[in-house]
């Protein structure tokens, strides 16, 4: 199940990314931008959403938004124990399904291009690659999926 995130689940947001993203640290050579994120303000903008289970465990969340005609998928993270379940797909997928029914044209995540399983994963689910930016010292790669 996805449901809107409310404000008691900022603990396991924010456990979820930092468990997502910690293999990064090394790589990026510091925390990756979605272990810094306000978790507190999103779930309070009402722009973030989690995954549960059928026992309403937590297994992920996602972040997104309208912004410029189109959705800014800005972060969607799964935790470790639930890899590999299509948690995160469903969670994208949800997001799509949103910005549909906003009217909006298209979804445009970014991520970091060290990052190399998601450069790999966002192509196999019909995302193309439509930029690379150097954004708060962080190099990222821009991707677009159209919604029509």
């Amino acid at each position: 199940m996805i449901r809107l995130a409310i404000a008691s689940d900022e603990p396991c947001i924010k456990d979820c990314a930092e468990q997502a993203y910690a293999g990064y640290v090394s790589v990026i050579g510091r925390k990756p931008a979605p272990m810094r994120a306000d978790y507190a303000a999103q779930i309070a903008a009402g722009i973030v959403y989690l995954a549960t289970d059928e026992q309403a465990k937590f297994q992920g969340f996602i972040v997104f938004y309208g912004q410029d005609g189109q959705l800014l998928l800005e972060n969607v993270a799964v935790l470790p124990s639930a890899a590999g379940r299509g948690v995160g797909k469903a969670l994208i997928s949800f997001c799509e399904q949103a910005g549909r029914q906003r009217g909006l044209a298209s979804v445009l995540l970014y991520t970091n291009e060290l990052m190399s399983d998601n450069l790999m994963i966002y192509p196999k689910l019909g995302y193309l690659e439509v930029d690379r930016r150097t954004e708060q010292g962080f190099q990222r790669v821009y991707f677009e999926k159209r919604l029509s």
